[in-house]
C-alpha cells in the first residue's frame, strides 16, 4: 500500500492568489534601475574655505621650552646697569666735580682778596675740598651702582617674562593650529568615509539584485492557502498490470457501447462509472503518473469531461 499526497490551492483563494503571484512576477521581472544622482552631501562651501584656510596655516618653528638666563652670568648684568649709569650717573658725577671746582675757585679768589692766596691756608682748603669731592663721588658711585643694579634686574625679570610668555603663546598658537587641522582632518575623513560607504552601498544593491529579486518572488508563496489531498493504492504485479489493463480494457469498451457483463444493454450506474475511473487512474499511477496526471489520462480514457 502506497500513499500519495498532493497539495492545490484553495478554491476560494485561486484568484487572488492568481493575480498576485501574476503583478509579483511582473515586478521581479523588472531590469535594476540605477539611481543617478550623488550619494552624500560632500564638503560645503564653507567647509572648503575653512579647510583651505587651515591647510595654509603653518606650525612655528621655534616652538618648546624656554631656556632663562641668569642676570649675574657673563656680561648681564653690566649690559642692563649700562645704560643707567650713563643716564643718571654719570651726569651726577660731573656735577659734582663742577661744583666742586667752583668752590675751589672761590676759595682762591677769596685768600687772593686776603693776601694768603698761595699759603698754607689754601692747600689745606683745597685738600679738603679734593677730599670732599672723593667721598661725595663715591656715594654717588655706591648709591648709583645699587640703583642701576636694582633697575637692571628689575628690566631683565621683566623681558625674562615677556619672552617666556611669548614662547607660551608661540607654542599654545602651534598647538592651536595643529588642533585645528587634526579636527578639520576628521571631519574631512568622515566626508569622505560616507561616500564610501554609499558607494559600497550602491555596490551591494547592484549585485544582489537578482538575488533579492528571487527572494522576494519566493517569498510570494509562503503561507498560501493549500489543501491537500491523500490518496492511497496497492502497487499491483507486472502480470496484474497486464490483466487489469486488459480487464479495464474490456470493462470500459462494454460500458461504453452499452453492453454489461450480463448481456443487458443500457446506462452503467453512476457506481460502476466511478469505479472504472478509480480503476484507470491506479494503472496510470502504477505507470509512474502522479495522481493528477493520472486523473486527466482516466478521464480522457472513459471520455469523462
Amino acid at each position: 500500500m502506497a500513499t500519495f499526497e498532493e497539495s492545490s490551492l484553495s478554491s476560494w483563494a485561486g484568484p487572488y492568489v492568481t493575480e498576485m503571484l501574476g503583478r509579483g512576477q511582473a515586478a521581479a521581472s523588472q531590469p535594476y534601475t540605477a539611481y543617478g544622482g550623488p550619494l552624500t552631501a560632500g564638503q560645503s562651501g564653507l567647509q572648503q574655505q575653512a579647510f583651505s584656510g587651515l591647510a595654509g596655516l603653518s606650525v612655528p618653528t621655534n616652538m618648546g621650552g624656554f631656556n632663562p638666563t641668569s642676570f649675574t652670568s657673563g656680561t648681564t648684568a653690566q649690559n642692563y646697569m649700562s645704560p643707567y649709569m650713563s643716564a643718571a650717573l654719570e651726569p651726577q658725577m660731573a656735577e659734582a666735580q663742577r661744583q666742586a671746582e667752583i668752590l675751589r675757585v672761590q676759595n682762591a679768589g677769596r685768600l687772593g682778596r686776603a693776601g694768603a692766596f698761595g699759603g698754607s691756608r689754601q692747600a689745606i682748603m683745597e685738600s679738603e675740598g679734593q677730599r670732599n669731592l672723593t667721598r661725595n663721588l663715591a656715594d654717588i658711585y655706591g648709591e648709583g651702582m645699587q640703583t642701576a643694579y636694582t633697575q637692571g634686574m628689575g628690566q631683565f625679570n621683566t623681558e625674562q617674562d615677556r619672552q617666556m610668555t611669548a614662547q607660551q603663546r608661540t607654542n599654545q598658537y602651534g598647538l592651536d593650529v595643529l588642533g585645528a587641522q587634526q579636527d578639520a582632518g576628521g571631519v574631512q575623513r568622515a566626508i569622505e568615509g560616507q561616500g564610501i560607504a554609499a558607494d559600497y552601498a550602491q555596490f551591494q544593491e547592484e549585485r544582489d539584485y537578482d538575488k533579492n529579486n528571487t527572494l522576494y518572488m519566493q517569498s510570494l508563496l509562503d503561507g498560501l492557502p493549500l489543501e491537500t489531498q491523500t490518496y492511497s493504492y496497492s502497487e499491483p504485479s507486472g502480470l496484474q498490470n497486464m490483466g487489469n489493463a486488459l480487464s479495464d480494457s474490456l470493462n470500459i469498451f462494454d460500458l461504453l457501447s452499452g453492453n454489461s457483463g450480463d448481456g443487458a444493454t443500457g446506462d452503467y450506474s453512476e457506481q460502476t462509472q466511478l469505479q472504472a475511473l478509480q480503476g484507470q487512474i491506479d494503472y496510470y499511477i502504477a505507470m509512474g503518473e502522479t495522481p493528477a496526471q493520472a486523473r486527466v489520462s482516466a478521464r480522457a480514457d472513459l471520455g469523462i469531461g
